[in-house]
């Protein structure tokens, strides 16, 4: 449970700061624009964030798991057990 808690604090981080660095890159200042292509960012980087850090951490078949559930629920495809 520890690993997965870690997985999830460190590849949040990693995703902002990576989402930071990138906006920082296209934009002066931190205007409307900014927040909200911030958002749309963090939205799509923060799976690959957490699946590449879930692999050194050895969570990558848990996380693999949640983030197809989580599609499924978003999709409307909800997974029939």
């Amino acid at each position: 449970m520890i690993l997965i808690f870690c997985t999830f604090a460190i590849g949040g981080s990693i995703c902002g700061k990576a989402g930071r660095i990138i906006l920082n890159e296209l934009f002066d200042h931190k205007n409307v624009g900014y927040w909200l292509l911030y958002v749309i960012l963090i939205t799509l980087l923060w799976p690959l964030a957490v699946l590449i850090t879930s692999i050194p951490l050895g969570q990558f078949a848990f996380f693999k798991s949640y983030l197809q559930k989580i599609w499924g629920r978003i999709s409307g495809k909800q997974s029939q057990k």
